[in-house]
């Protein structure tokens, strides 16, 4: 949806040369420029411009009416007249590009109407209820679900707000996604004369965000694609060289899985099974993959062995074939019909070997399964469609109700927990996070009833699933029968038991935190954490232990000199007390306060003032616990020092990269401390000086664009929960 993208003609890095799998077709920009510079067609023809829309539309719904085609093409040519793209084509081709796939795709018309005005609302004077009057309702709310929020209104929070509008659109109808998936592959296909930082950034969120979600919606064939586009743009090198052995591949004499493919044909032919064998070239990222786990290729390494045939049963016969006639390799079996993935991915794997030690991997699907694991949700067509019993069966939908029964389970902890996330930094680091997980399982509760959660969840996370915040009471579990702890990490099939306490006051543990890998979970922990603070130390001259203690640190009037000593807080961070410009001030190490922030302070034993944040919960209760409450106010100079603490996955260079940020920011680390990673995470602590404070949003900010960073925020101090309790 960018008026920026550019010619797939014009030289540029991202696009493979090297012939790869049967790709989607690519659209011959220059002629359809010219199509659409002569205008649109008489009333009642079908524009030339649409003819290849058309044709692979027929291909799979040979019945449809092409009368909203037609008319949206007319609206969308003659709204987008005189718009350019970068690469001086009309821009009427990018609509009609990112038609193009969905169709080939096999998407229904009313998918391919709303692709093609996707762009209206967004980029001319067309409006929404225009689009309602002409299309009806349902492309209305599709074109409304892919355009984007203007960045004039949301500023900065503009990408995140826009994606988060999506995602809830795609709660409703999951064709929204497809169109956004479909009109980002195009974009990323001509983005070639894009600056090169230009060109990073749209990658890193094609990758953080986009190919995820094609992922999880079963939509193989714009997963792929879009890997390769971005692997070429953030890892040129290692594209390269992938580039070089797939083509040193392609130059063999002797191709070891065509060698393969004549075995199985005579095999099942001979058998009087009826099945195509075809190859499948690996795409780039998987051949990337493969080498790095395998080191040296060999020939079968570079594709699999694709077997379709028209029953399910004829799959499982396919299987006992190829492991009577040839040699299994028993450990790569996998049966994914009987159990599909959570993207509704149906397949057997299974790999055969022959006597020079080459493998085949070989996957055996039905026409179906392969229509639906190369189009995922797009497959479907319009989920909305009830069958004829739906509609005279006793249940029957009341009329214009949706009801969308293939709605995933990671769909719908995902609109639960955006909810609760109203922040847009909080929404992005935590959606980058959730999408990250990329496997799901699912549990059963005593009465029968299922909870879908991510690969590595943990019983925190099954009582977060089941109760929402009322799991702050949960005091323990049994898995499988058996007594567990909260920690517990659950496996698929597992049947889970919350025991929940009766007492109203319980609380969860801030070391829940450790074990909660859903963002459902960790956001209503932290939100009980933030609202519960602990109590404020009745003697403020002793600092509280932990990493937040590094805040609590003596800071001196703005006329003291600088400390000499070099452990010491910088008097920058100056806080005056107005009526005792002398006094011994600590910062609190609860609510850790900086310049700018509203502040107040307490007179505590031993003639400390102690300065909290004004919404800290602890000035509450030491305004009723009767202590006095003094005026401060910030020195002259606007320089601090902050405690941040920072989650993140486990990579390599992980660390470097994120001190490079925050010096790029103009932080000074005064002290880090990086815990030992548990289960692919990692806490960090780092203490900064910013000479500043005005600074430090756009200092969180650097930090949580570092690849595999999810969460950064200013320490907070918590008393933990008695141990053994949780």
């Amino acid at each position: 949806m960018s008026a920026e993208a550019t010619n797939p003609a014009t030289p540029g890095p991202v696009t493979p040369a090297t012939p790869r799998r049967r790709s989607l077709p690519r659209i011959d920009l220059r002629r359809l420029g010219r199509a659409a510079l002569l205008g649109p067609a008489s009333r009642g023809r079908l524009p030339d411009a649409i003819s290849h829309v058309v044709e692979a539309h027929r291909a799979h719904h040979p019945d449809a009416d092409l009368e909203p085609l037609r008319r949206a093409y007319v609206l969308a040519e003659s709204s987008h007249r005189g718009q350019m793209r970068k690469s001086g084509e009309p821009y009427i081709t990018h609509p009609l590009a990112v038609t193009l796939i969905l169709a080939e795709l096999g998407a229904e018309t009313t998918a391919l109407t709303a692709s093609l005005l996707h762009d209206t609302v967004e980029d001319t004077d067309v409006t929404l209820d225009q689009v309602g009057e002409e299309f009806g309702a349902e492309v209305r709310y599709l074109v409304d679900g892919v355009t984007k929020l203007e960045k004039v209104d949301y500023g900065a929070a503009a990408e995140p707000e826009t994606f988060r509008k999506m995602l809830v659109a795609t709660g409703d109808d999951v064709r929204v996604m497809s169109i956004k998936l479909a009109d980002r592959l195009h974009n990323m296909r001509t983005l070639g004369v894009m600056r090169p930082e230009k060109q990073e950034r749209i990658a890193k969120v094609t990758r953080d965000v986009l190919i995820p979600l094609a992922e999880r919606l079963g939509v193989q064939a714009l997963k792929t694609e879009l890997e390769d586009l971005v692997f070429a743009i953030l890892h040129p090198e290692e594209y390269a060289h992938t580039r070089e052995l797939i083509a040193g591949n392609e130059a063999q004499e002797t191709d070891p899985l065509a060698e393969f493919s004549d075995v199985m044909r005579t095999v099942l032919r001979e058998a009087g099974i009826q099945a195509e064998v075809l190859i499948r070239p690996r795409h780039f990222v998987s051949v990337h993959r493969v080498s790095r786990k395998r080191g040296r290729l060999r020939g079968c390494d570079f594709g699999r062995l694709l077997v379709l045939v028209n029953e399910d049963a004829d799959c499982y016969a396919v299987l006992g074939e190829l492991h009577t006639c040839m040699t299994p390799v028993v450990s790569e079996f996998k049966d994914f019909i009987a159990v599909p993935k959570f993207n509704l991915y149906q397949s057997l794997h299974t790999a055969v070997a022959r006597e020079d030690g080459q493998v085949a991997e070989v996957l055996i699907r039905t026409h179906q399964m392969h229509k639906v694991a190369e189009a995922g949700v797009i497959a479907l067509g319009n989920p909305y469609t009830a069958s004829a019993e739906e509609h005279t069966g006793p249940g029957a939908p009341a009329d214009e109700e949706r009801v969308d029964p293939t709605r995933p389970g990671w769909l719908s902890r995902l609109l639960d927990w955006q909810e609760a996330a109203p922040d847009p930094d909080t929404f992005w680091s935590t959606l980058r996070e959730d999408l990250a997980q990329d496997r799901e399982i699912t549990v059963y509760r005593p009465d029968g009833g299922a909870l879908g959660l991510p690969e590595g969840a943990t019983c925190v996370d099954a009582a977060y699933a089941q109760y929402g915040e009322d799991a702050h009471a949960c005091i323990g579990a049994r898995v499988n029968g058996r007594l567990a702890t909260l920690s517990t990490v659950l496996r698929d099939g597992d049947t889970v038991q919350l025991l929940m306490g009766q007492d109203p006051a319980s609380e969860p543990s801030r070391e829940w935190l450790d074990h909660a890998h859903t963002p459902t979970a960790r956001i209503a922990i932290q939100r009980w954490l933030t609202t519960h603070p602990a109590p404020a130390e009745d003697d403020a001259a002793e600092p509280a232990a932990g990493p937040a203690a590094e805040t609590a640190q003596p800071v001196r009037s703005a006329a003291d000199a600088a400390p000499a000593d070099p452990s010491a807080p910088s008097p920058g961070a100056a806080i005056t007390v107005v009526d005792r410009p002398d006094a011994n001030v600590r910062l609190a190490g609860c609510c850790t306060p900086v310049p700018f922030d509203e502040v107040t302070g307490f007179a505590v034993r031993g003639g400390v003032v102690t300065v909290h944040r004004v919404e800290c919960a602890a000035v509450g209760r030491m305004a009723d616990a009767g202590r006095e409450e003094v005026a401060v106010r910030w020195g002259d100079t606007t320089g601090c020092r902050v405690t941040l603490v920072a989650e993140s996955f486990g990579r390599p260079h992980l660390l470097a990269d994120l001190t490079e940020a925050m010096a790029l920011e103009g932080a000074e680390i005064v002290s880090a401390t990086v815990e030992p990673p548990s289960q692919q995470r990692v806490r960090h602590t780092y203490t900064v000086q910013l000479p500043d404070a005005a600074h430090l949003p756009d200092l969180l900010r650097a930090m949580r664009n570092v690849p595999g960073v999810y969460d950064v925020g200013r320490a907070q101090h918590h008393a933990a929960a008695p141990s053994g309790t949780r």
